[in-house]
């Protein structure tokens, strides 16, 4: 067991959840300042000390994505500069992880530039759960803990004997599977064409539909433009319009609230990874990560193994 104090220390991108996982934690967040000069620029102050401490920093890099990407780096070249021993990076929805390749010639690998702006800030390990892109991993020269929320998801589900899950494109096959591993009900697989970044095409549908009552499973829910085509799609196949939908980070970005409300959703479920403030869709219910996360914390602190919390692909 280690012997560095166990320190958690608070990004302003979910505040709720940080305090919900260092109060199952049974520690309280280290004081720190963020806040922005007149011109804009980020100033980090942690305000207790950290020296030889074990610092786990909690940041989903949400919108606005590079605002909480700088100030992840911030906290942490702060922490490093005030002599924490190692510092942990918790990345609950973790952006640019679907900028992992080129589709044309000319484009930047975002996920890439990411992971080494973090190494560089001086973090020994990441912690993030349902990457869009699993082979991010590859990425990074430090550990990345990739953790799972299908087992806490699958456990809020109201299944039928007529449910079937629907992966709404190729991407969301594995994750398809791991829900089919829980809930023990057939897959069905749509094959999805983007025609921009808030409009996508349903060109077919692998599987049986008819008269069943479609789950769809995806790891985020952002303009809402993939469930608004599956959900058509599947019932032009004759599906029954008792909708669910299960999506481990809800952004609700641009027409996503709009999108979801008129479409016959029965139960509509997500986590609380990044900050649900404003307007959310009904029904939305909502999963807490806290205690998934604060037990990963757990066990790195005491350097025990996470096995039956990791996402395997």
């Amino acid at each position: 067991m280690s012997t560095m104090t166990l320190t958690v220390i608070a990004g302003s991108a979910n505040m709720p959840l940080a305090t919900s996982i260092t109060a199952e934690l049974g520690v309280k967040p280290r004081d720190r300042i963020v806040q922005r000069f007149a011109d804009g620029e980020l100033h980090v102050d942690i305000e207790e000390s950290v020296r030889g401490h074990d610092v786990y920093i909690v940041q989903p890099t949400s919108l606005p994505v590079d605002e909480h990407v700088v100030e992840l780096l911030f906290l942490a070249d702060a922490c490093r500069r005030a002599g924490a021993a190692r510092l942990t990076a918790v990345v609950p929805y973790f952006g640019y992880a679907r900028q992992d390749r080129r589709a044309s010639g000319r484009e930047a690998v975002g996920a890439r530039v990411v992971a080494g702006l973090i190494e560089a800030a001086g973090f020994a390990r990441v912690v993030a759960i349902d990457l869009h892109s699993p082979e991010l991993e590859g990425f990074f020269h430090i550990p990345l803990e990739h953790l799972s929320a299908a087992k806490l998801l699958a456990e809020a589900v109201r299944a039928t004997n007529d449910t079937v899950i629907v992966a709404p494109d190729l991407g969301a096959v594995k994750l398809a599977e791991r829900y089919q591993a829980l809930l023990h009900l057939p897959v069905v697989v749509l094959h999805k064409t983007r025609v921009s970044g808030s409009e996508v095409s349903l060109r077919s549908i692998i599987g049986d539909v008819k008269d069943r009552a479609p789950l769809i499973i995806d790891d985020m829910i952002t303009t809402g433009a993939t469930i608004e085509a599956a959900v058509k799609g599947l019932l032009e196949a004759g599906c029954k319009p008792d909708v669910s939908v299960v999506a481990t980070h809800a952004l609700f970005v641009g027409p996503a609230i709009a999108r979801l409300r008129a479409l016959p959703i029965r139960q509509l479920i997500g986590t609380n990874s990044v900050e649900l403030a404003g307007e959310l869709p009904t029904p939305f219910q909502v999963v807490n990560l806290a205690p998934m996360i604060a037990e990963t914390i757990a066990r790195l602190h005491r350097d025990e193994s996470l096995e039956p919390l990791l996402a395997h692909a």
